[in-house]
């Protein structure tokens, strides 16, 4: 068994285009530096680092850190949630970002910059957050997964599904955005039931976006009223709106305003399903990544995950 004083590090070295592999000796030499005493291993494939976390759990560590992007955070906290060894609000999950568009760590304002990440580790302070649970239809059969930040349903999920083909490319913003206005005149409405707290709401959704933290997509914020320890998920809803409103109303995506849109409906839920309504099921995406359709539930478990934050 390893010292719970010790720190397991998980690394994507393709992170944020191959700059966590290049970095990750500096990285090592300042955890030193702090006094951080820390192992590491590399994630060798997709999905690696869920199993490298639960590993280290099993091998009695308790503190982990993920140096990569906000996939490479959903995998490390995935491999804490699944694990069955202890609860998993005792283990401490930190991040040295190291991504793209690392949103996660913009909700609990944490730097970009490695070595000021690296003082907060040390500084050692820490809070709980909450985590969502969401099953979905993947291929037929009931998928289960855990979420941490934002999940995304119709044109989000179709824009996912689309950038997870063509990661290499992704992470030049101006080709991102490309591919978002192009995805715009691809995508087709297709309606589905929303249900959330003894509510229904039957439409062609342009989106349905569930937050348990605020921003996703590189700063845009569809759920700006995210609160990530308050045992609700923040959720936002569009329904059939033209190519034309979608581009007028871009800059609202960014400034925390879309909820002054008069077709945009927010609000705060405890539970949510989302179910088909006609031939086409809805698509989902979790933390930017692209798992399945409909019927979709999600799970609130609250103040399920020990963040160290500034």
């Amino acid at each position: 068994m390893q010292s719970q004083e010790n720190w397991f590090v998980i690394v994507n070295p393709t992170a944020g285009s191959n700059r966590a592999g290049k970095r990750w000796n500096a990285i090592s030499a300042q955890l030193d530096a702090k006094s951080i005493k820390h192992d590491f291993a590399y994630t060798k494939r997709r999905r690696h680092a869920s199993v490298l976390a639960r590993d280290a759990i099993r091998k009695g560590y308790r503190k982990i850190i993920a140096v990569g992007g906000d996939g490479t955070n959903n995998e490390v906290m995935n491999g804490i949630l699944f694990q069955k060894v202890v609860p998993s609000h005792e283990v401490t999950f930190a991040v040295i970002p190291q991504g793209t568009g690392n949103d996660w760590i913009r909700t609990h304002k944490i730097p970009r910059n490695a070595n000021k990440a690296i003082e907060i580790i040390a500084e050692g302070r820490s809070t709980l957050q909450d985590i969502g649970l969401v099953t979905y239809d993947r291929n037929g059969s009931q998928g289960r997964r855990y979420f941490m930040n934002v999940a995304g349903m119709a044109y989000d999920a179709f824009v996912t599904r689309v950038s997870n083909v063509k990661r290499n490319y992704v992470s030049n913003k101006i080709f991102y955005l490309f591919l978002v206005l192009k995805c715009l005149w691809e995508y087709k409405l297709v309606p589905a039931r929303l249900l959330f707290d003894g509510q229904e709401v039957i439409d062609e959704f342009y989106i349905i976006t569930v937050g348990i933290c605020i921003y996703n997509g590189g700063g845009m914020q569809f759920v700006p009223h995210a609160i990530p320890d308050d045992g609700l998920f923040a959720l936002t809803y569009a329904g059939k709106l033209s190519k034309f409103e979608v581009i007028k109303n871009t800059p609202r995506f960014y400034d925390g305003s879309l909820a002054k849109h008069p077709r945009i409906s927010t609000h705060q839920a405890k539970s949510i399903k989302v179910e088909t309504s006609g031939d086409t099921p809805t698509l989902l995406e979790v933390d930017g990544e692209y798992l399945g359709v409909t019927p979709v539930e999600y799970t609130m478990l609250e103040k399920a995950l020990r963040v160290v934050v500034p």
